[in-house]
């Protein structure tokens, strides 16, 4: 457990306009990236937390509780608070209320951010994907294809969240967790505007499904190249799709 004299002091990461909430983040982000606290490691006990850290035991635990929404700590009931994994999906899972946040009129850039990550995680996937995550991702399009091609298509939900999973096994084939977690935030985010495409342009979900099994072909033959460019090709018509829409409601008010 970490000592509290090896604590680094607070004068070190607080600076005067800091308010007291402030310098407790700052001092336990501090004494994580030097090292002093690690993955898993439990806290001090409040009292003496509080002291090194020259601030009220009120505003440690107000720091304390937006360190746990952060995914950087976790209280354990009658066992004190301890440092999260810090793993990528925690650490920017906070990052979804953010998304949440954005009005209509941004759903385009959204989109964008979301063609420029998954695209680049196309590439990566295509040099680092297993046997295995292929195995799924080609399960994933076996299972969906009977209701894609419909007529006429009536499981539009069942549709989008199949096209979601397909899209998730790609971003962890990439091997790089920041950039999964990322995609991750952002696909739950458009589930609605993608159902709403499926369900008025039936054509396009079909023409979807040919573009996932390009972009599963060129991710089997490993040519990281060509799954960017097919991967960037499916998500811009979906991004026109959208475009589109929201130049219309504009239009309309």
């Amino acid at each position: 457990m970490t000592s509290v004299r090896d604590i680094e002091s607070p004068s070190a990461v607080a600076g005067a306009a800091l308010s007291q909430t402030d310098v407790v983040l700052q001092g336990i982000k501090s004494m994580i990236t030097s090292g002093q606290l690690t993955a898993g490691s439990r806290l001090p006990v409040e009292k003496d937390l509080a002291l090194t850290l020259g601030v009220s035991r009120g505003s440690l635990r107000e720091g304390v509780r937006a360190l746990c929404i952060m995914g950087v700590l976790e209280t354990r009931q009658g066992d004190g608070t301890y440092v999260t994994s810090l793993d990528s999906s925690l650490l920017l899972a906070p990052m979804g209320f953010m998304i949440d946040m954005q009005t209509a009129e941004h759903r385009r850039d959204l989109h964008g951010v979301r063609r420029i990550l998954e695209s680049e995680a196309a590439a990566r996937a295509a040099l680092h994907i297993t046997d295995e995550q292929l195995s799924e991702a080609q399960g994933i399009l076996e299972s969906m294809r009977g209701l894609v091609f419909a007529n006429p298509v009536v499981e539009h939900p069942t549709i989008i969240a199949k096209d979601v999973a397909f899209h998730h096994v790609i971003a962890k084939g990439a091997d790089n967790g920041a950039l999964a977690a990322l995609i991750d935030a952002l696909a739950d985010r458009t589930f609605g505007a993608r159902l709403t495409i499926g369900e008025y342009h039936e054509e396009q979900i079909r023409r979807s499904y040919d573009e996932h099994t390009a972009i599963l072909g060129a991710l089997r033959q490993h040519e990281p190249d060509r799954a960017r460019l097919l991967m960037s090709h499916h998500l811009l018509t979906t991004e026109d799709f959208i475009g589109e829409s929201q130049d219309a409601d504009e239009k309309a008010r």
